[in-house]
């Protein structure tokens, strides 16, 4: 069957969505609205009818007949026509019967300006959870409480107590603070800044950033995002809209916190570690998203991302007039990662050509200071060929020789350089001001420091590194289905400890749940008497190491429960009675539950600490890095969300300084790296299946070039009266093992059904390359993928479909011998329990019985995942798909004006007058009518 890979469209009216009618209402009430000056409702209604926006407004106040001179209405019941959005300030005892009143009248959106709920306490939370049972039960969407209100300069639309309305522009301003919100905009007149959306979120009662985020992805005059955050809301809400947004909108966030104490010591290493602000900037970095340090960085970037490419690289080129201007922007420059780009010889060559002899030869470039305007274009025009620069400083200090404004125009036909961006310095003040603006009004971001700039593209590579190295390929896969192997075993584990009422694992039960996962540990026997400690020793051969055994007592080595390098029974017996001592004094003698007797391992390599930890906003954290017994004093540790990949695993171990010491160093070879991943990636399953982890280390990890082994191993349990379903849940949803399955095909061969991975990348361009063949072609006589590349698909469309979001959709890959057959997508919509799918399978598995075999397992899984309704949209002239689908349970069904489908198996729209569409890895297909096929 022909079909579709592209992403399915809403069946609601076509460019639909359904916070349409928040931000471009045809008819708002104001439930408070009244005449009293210096009152919320006055100024509210006031903006609403000062900013024309095309639509009516309905001013709801039982006591009054006019506001503002216009008609007031006792109720929304009493508001002619439907009302779109509601906006509520009314004190907060008022508010549960106003959204009663509003679910009554189905209306889909309310703003609640009104605060008194949960930051005021009980009683407030109390009315605050009120409203969210009334709204919910009533599929109302809200905004706030508590809230400043919503602007869409794009429509005219002042639904806030704002006292500006701001100027159009492409940048969307969130916040959860208000005051930040009116404070912005006073800025912003000044400034010059204009915005597409100002977004007051407040208490974040039910609609948080990540509703606003999934919205504004779609908004055509939206170019980037800019949050002003307090607390993150539903985080994993949040990363699955920052990692859809991302990909094709810069997200800048500026979040206090830093210098808060929130990473209180805890009981494991890992938990002193992994503060919240860095888990947070682990979450920012997995999502794609920018952090930056101050307000007037949040809108720098979002300004200069909308008008400058980003760098693929970190070296910059300076070109100056002036000797200390480009010290300084090379100090700023090294000081947050950047680097000054090494001249290649004949950029050098080429430069002397067009400037004095006397300029520097190297970069920084000092043009001298009677540098012209040709002498600054001249150079510019040569550093942008150089390959070895990924970005440009142009410095300009006010000298008599040098005419600002004549330097500024002749550099404009510079503004765009395809894949370098391009910043200036115009140092001084009136002098340059006319050739800054005119850099400006270019696109050519201008500062009065070089220092600023330079600030500047470190971010801007530092957001790069973060877009391109969640995605980056490696060649390396981790038999996920070997790692799950052990899962059984290891729940066991768990229920046995749990049931005994125990928190803390043993070291010897610990590496039995290690061993389960594949990860290497120590031999490790359990003795509980000084001669059973010496039998066991003799059996395993000398030297040997004794570790206490209990289920209470946390770090060993603080009351004694380690002895190294015992090559005698006799001192095995005497350790053992040393031990036993040494923790009854130091701890309790319920504390001493025997010892561990354990081969005594003298590696030559690294001690590396390997564990996860909870965080309060995020769920599991994991943490890589230096570890020992001085693991807190280095503090050299790389922070990540599970789970992990390769790729990801990898960039944890690039994040740390030890990581150029585990390829080699002062005569040591390089540590096995891949085995080295192949843990990582082991261990982040093992926390994600067994979510009665508390806490976990591994420390340490002895890493040498001819091998990998844990020595020790920490596991705390949460509390075994914790039910299961209050467990903490990871913040990003692991890889759904479950769903993988085998099915036989008509042929007698075999179909192996899983969810993609991130390494399937270059099967699913060799699928798409096979798909875009003509019906009929022989494989064999088909060139080589590798070498003749048949599909022109770009890398972010393999990325949506490789680096897929399982919390929004799944995407099923039908694998036959060792190549991928087929492959469809599920897809929750938006604000909906409603799915849809897409399929595609290649020609020559459609008589096997594939398409059907898929199709199937997408209706299981849609239902698994909580499906109320599945559609797929079909092109009308497809008669082939469409009598497939039918006869797979679905009908036919058209939109209707109020967005809901009818029934209308024949209803078949002719649509041979529209402009025919070609799809992704398919034929064209005629016409773009696509009626939906839907299951209830």
């Amino acid at each position: 069957m022909a079909a579709t890979v592209d992403p399915v469209v809403d069946v609601l009216e076509e460019g639909k969505h359904p916070l349409d009618s928040l931000f471009r209402p045809k008819r708002v009430a104001v439930v408070g609205a009244t005449d009293k000056e210096g009152s919320v409702g006055r100024t509210l209604l006031k903006n609403l009818i000062s900013n024309p926006f095309g639509g009516v407004v309905y001013p709801v106040n039982p006591k009054r007949e006019h506001v503002l001179g216009i008609l007031a209405f006792r109720s929304i019941a009493a508001c002619p026509g439907h009302v779109d959005l509601v906006i509520v300030v009314t004190p907060a005892a008022t508010v549960p019967g106003v959204i009663q009143d509003c679910v009554d009248q189905g209306v889909k959106n309310a703003i609640i300006i009104s605060a008194g709920f949960k930051e005021v306490g009980p009683e407030g939370e109390k009315l605050e959870l009120e409203v969210q049972r009334i709204a919910t039960k009533g599929n109302l969407r809200i905004v706030g409480p508590n809230c400043l209100g919503i602007i869409c300069p794009t429509s005219g639309l002042n639904a806030s107590f704002a006292n500006l309305m701001p100027q159009k522009g492409s940048v969307a301003f969130i916040s959860q603070s208000g005051a930040m919100i009116t404070s912005v905009l006073d800025w912003s007149v000044s400034q010059k800044v204009g915005f597409s959306a100002v977004i007051s979120i407040g208490s974040m009662l039910d609609m948080d950033f990540s509703s606003m985020i999934f919205y504004l992805a779609k908004d055509s005059a939206t170019k980037s995002i800019v949050l002003y955050m307090e607390s993150i809301g539903n985080a994993r809400n949040f990363l699955s809209a920052a990692r859809e947004c991302s990909l094709t909108k810069p997200i800048i966030v500026i979040k206090g916190g830093r210098t808060d104490a929130a990473a209180k010591a805890a009981a494991s290493h890992t938990g002193s570690l992994t503060g919240s602000d860095a888990v947070l900037d682990a979450a920012f970095k997995r999502a794609g998203v920018l952090r930056v340090d101050s307000m007037s960085d949040l809108f720098e970037m979002a300004d200069v991302l909308s008008k400058q490419p980003l760098p693929n690289g970190n070296r910059l080129a300076i070109l100056t007039n002036a000797g200390g201007p480009g010290v300084l922007a090379t100090d700023a420059l090294a000081s947050h990662g950047g680097v000054v780009a090494e001249l290649s010889p004949k950029t050098v060559q080429d430069l002397s050509g067009v400037l004095p002899a006397a300029w520097s030869h190297g970069n920084p470039i000092d043009v001298l200071g009677d540098a012209t305007a040709k002498h600054y274009a001249d150079s510019l025009e040569i550093v942008a060929k150089d390959p070895n620069c990924d970005g440009f400083l142009v410095i300009l200090t006010p000298q008599a020789m040098t005419a600002p404004t004549d330097c500024a125009v002749a550099l404009t036909k510079y503004a765009k350089i395809q894949g370098k961006p391009v910043l200036a310095s115009w140092m001084g003040g009136p002098d340059v001001a006319p050739g800054a603006k005119v850099l400006n009004d270019a696109g050519i971001p201008t500062y009065a420091y070089p220092d600023m700039a330079c600030r500047t593209f470190n971010y801007m590579h530092q957001y790069q590194t973060n877009l391109d190295s969640n995605y980056d390929r490696i060649d390396l896969k981790v038999d996920l289905e070997a790692v799950q192997a052990g899962k059984l075993q290891a729940q066991k584990l768990i229920a046995s400890v749990r049931a005994s009422g125990r928190s803390l694992l043993t070291e010897a039960e610990s590496k039995l749940l290690l061993k389960a996962y594949g990860i290497p540990v120590t031999p490790c026997e359990l003795a509980n008497s000084p001669q059973e400690a010496s039998a066991a020793a003799e059996k395993m051969g000398f030297p040997v190491v004794i570790k206490l055994n209990s289920t209470t007592i946390t770090h060993k080595t603080d009351v004694g429960g380690v002895v190294l390098n015992l090559h005698t029974s006799y001192a095995v017996e005497k350790a053992y009675n040393d031990m036993k001592e040494s923790v009854s004094r130091l701890a309790s003698p319920e504390g001493f539950e025997g010892v561990t007797v354990q081969p005594m391992i003298s590696l030559k390599g690294y001690e590396i600490i390997l564990g996860s930890s909870l965080d309060p906003q995020l769920g599991p954290v994991l943490l890589f890095g230096t570890g020992g017994a001085l693991v807190e004093v280095f503090q050299d540790s790389a922070v990540a969300l599970p789970p992990l990949n390769p790729n990801l695993a990898r960039k944890m171990l690039q994040e740390t300084k030890l990581y150029k010491a585990l390829l080699g160093v002062r005569g040591m070879g390089s540590v096995d790296m891949d085995q080295l991943i192949q843990i990582m990636v082991r261990f982040s399953v093992l926390i994600l299946d067994l979510p009665e982890i508390a806490e976990c280390d591994i420390n340490p990890l002895i890493a040498s070039e001819d091998s990998i082994m844990s020595l020790d191993a920490r596991v705390l349990l949460h509390d075994p009266s914790v039910d299961a379903v209050d467990l903490p849940q990871p913040s990003i949803r692991p890889y759904p093992h479950q769903y993988v399955c085998s099915y036989d095909l008509d042929d007698g061969s075999k179909a192996k059904l899983r969810p993609i991975l991130p390494e399937d990348e270059g099967l699913m361009r060799h699928f798409y390359a096979r798909a875009s063949w003509p019906d009929g072609c022989d494989p064999a006589s088909m060139p080589n993928e590798e070498e003749h590349p048949t599909c022109t698909l770009d890398r972010q469309h393999l990325i949506r479909t490789c680096f897929v979001d399982f919390d929004r959709s799944i995407v099923l890959v039908a694998e036959v011998d060792k190549a991928i057959m087929g492959a469809g997508r599920i897809s929750r919509e938006e604000m909906s329990d409603d799915f849809t799918f897409s399929l595609q399978v290649l020609p020559e598995c459609r008589k096997k019985g594939l398409g059907s075999k898929i199709l199937k397992r997408l209706i299981e899984l849609s239902r698994m995942e909580g499906a109320a309704c599945i559609k797929a949209d079909v092109f009308c002239e497809n008669k082939r798909a469409l009598r497939f689908l039918e006869g797979h349970g679905f009908r036919l069904g058209v939109p209707t004006h109020s967005g809901r489908l009818v029934p209308a198996k024949y209803q078949l729209t002719d649509s041979s007058h529209h402009r025919s569409r070609s799809r992704t890895g398919s034929k064209a297909l005629a016409g773009d009518r696509k009626p939906t096929l839907m299951m209830s």
